[in-house]
């Protein structure tokens, strides 16, 4: 019976843990700092599988926002979302326009040199301070890489790096719970979210659902440490992510 079943599913078995594994990691990294599931397991599920991406880890992505809104819905800013998702719901036309126009290799190599400088910018001690605009265009750049390759928490969290950690975690998760949602749906008027996506989707929840667990002790501590560190650290990474998915595949 176990056999019958497992040959039924879209991944073999020893992916499937794979694909756990990392979303557990991705999972762990974003409920406790605010970002981080795409820029963890991107890389790796487009190994394991190329349907994993950008489909399946999206749903993945909002349903673990939506769960930390609830969670950290006390730390929620929400004119900085309002702001934020007008200028993701601009980024999503280009983004469905690249996905079937030009190639995603050019625009991961253009946003990874963007996301660079941001954090260049930023060590250099020069302010990115939520204002308006700026919180406009993190939004328009998040809504267009997350559509593409499901990695948009970079920009958001770049302007949001000088809050504390509930109000980071907060603000982030309620702006990725919808703009994710959005973003799901162009990709389902492209083709490419349907049934097949959703399954596999699916089978990565309990991923999430064990690394948001994990993540309770994790991000308590946070609360007594600076979140800029972390913020420019998880972003160069993702940069550095983006560059090699660029040049490797």
């Amino acid at each position: 019976m176990l056999t019958d079943l497992l040959s039924t599913l879209p991944l073999q078995p020893a992916q499937l843990l794979a694909a756990l594994a990392i979303m557990t990691l991705g999972a762990t990294v974003q409920s406790s700092a605010g970002f981080g599931l795409g820029l963890v397991a991107a890389p790796v599920l487009l190994l394991i599988d190329p349907m994993l991406i950008p489909a399946p880890l999206l749903i993945c992505g909002v349903t673990l926002a939506l769960m930390l809104s609830i969670r950290d819905r006390k730390g929620l800013n929400i004119q900085g979302i309002q702001i934020a998702l007008v200028g993701q719901l601009l980024g999503i036309i280009p983004a469905i326009l690249i996905l079937s126009a030009i190639s995603p290799k050019v625009f991961d190599l253009v946003f990874a040199a963007v996301l660079l400088a941001a954090v260049a910018v930023s060590l250099l001690g020069l302010s990115l301070k939520p204002t308006p605009e700026r919180v406009f265009v993190a939004g328009a750049l998040s809504g267009l890489m997350a559509t593409i390759s499901s990695v948009g928490g970079p920009p958001m969290a770049l302007i949001y790096q000088g809050s504390k950690g509930l109000e980071l975690r907060g603000t982030l998760s309620g702006y990725f719970t919808l703009s994710g949602s959005f973003s799901l749906v162009a990709l389902a008027f492209a083709g490419r979210c349907g049934l097949q996506e959703m399954q596999l989707a699916l089978l990565l929840l309990p991923g999430l659902i064990f690394g948001l667990i994990l993540s309770a002790p994790l991000a308590e501590r946070l609360e007594q440490v600076e979140t800029r560190p972390i913020v420019l650290g998880l972003s160069f990474c993702s940069a550095i992510a983006v560059l090699i998915k660029a040049i490797y595949t």
